[in-house]
């Protein structure tokens, strides 16, 4: 198993991270995926945005499914969209849904920037977040908050995932509810056992052993 050190995390992942640690690891560490509505959309939006070829429009060079590394962070990943504005990179990041209360979409995006700067050593100040149900970009200054929020995320994300281990389920109705991999994780049924759990452990618990089945 790589270390810490060695693994190299998808840039996704920290989106993943922040949205749930157990859905991350589902996801990195037990390879497991399943699809609903909501990521057949987001899916379907992705392929739009990537699969155009780059174009120049207004003074802007518009580059499409942009390969990122960073070896100081120790992450890689594709951009959706990186335009070109003169000497500038910009990334814009395509979600299905609209903006939303955590910081999950905006440290991906951050990352992707970070990756840039890496990359090509100019500065990336800001990039944006096209959210696809209210049809408009949400600008994303990447101010010394986000970019230390951003590193430590990385740090902490791969420090979990390369031990291997499953997080324990927490069942958050609003995010599980909207999770494609909810009857893969249970978070429900593993957070609060069924009665004949209950009553089993009471029962090893006391002095007397019940009895089994005649």
């Amino acid at each position: 198993m790589e270390t810490a050190e060695q693994m190299s995390l998808p840039i996704s992942a920290l989106q993943h991270w922040l949205y749930c640690p157990r859905q991350c690891a589902l996801i990195h560490v037990e390879r497991l995926w399943a699809e609903n509505s909501l990521t057949a959309e987001g899916r379907v939006l992705h392929v739009r945005a990537d699969g155009g070829t780059t174009d120049r429009h207004k003074g802007i060079r518009t580059l499409r499914a942009v390969e990122l590394g960073s070896e100081r962070l120790g992450l890689h990943g594709v951009a959706d969209v990186v335009e070109v504005h003169g000497d500038r990179f910009y990334p814009v990041e395509y979600k299905r849904g609209r903006p939303k209360p955590h910081r999950a979409d905006e440290v991906q995006l951050c990352a992707q920037a970070l990756c840039l700067e890496e990359m090509t050593g100019q500065a990336v100040p800001e990039g944006a977040l096209f959210y696809g149900e209210t049809r408009r970009r949400v600008v994303v200054a990447f101010d010394r908050d986000l970019r230390s929020l951003t590193s430590s995320v990385a740090d902490e994300a791969r420090s979990a995932l390369a031990q291997g281990e499953l997080p324990p389920a927490h069942y958050a109705p609003g995010r599980c509810k909207a999770c494609s991999l909810l009857e893969l994780c249970r978070p429900q049924s593993l957070e609060h056992p069924p009665a004949i759990r209950a009553w089993l452990s009471r029962a090893l618990d006391s002095d007397t052993v019940p009895e089994g089945p005649e």
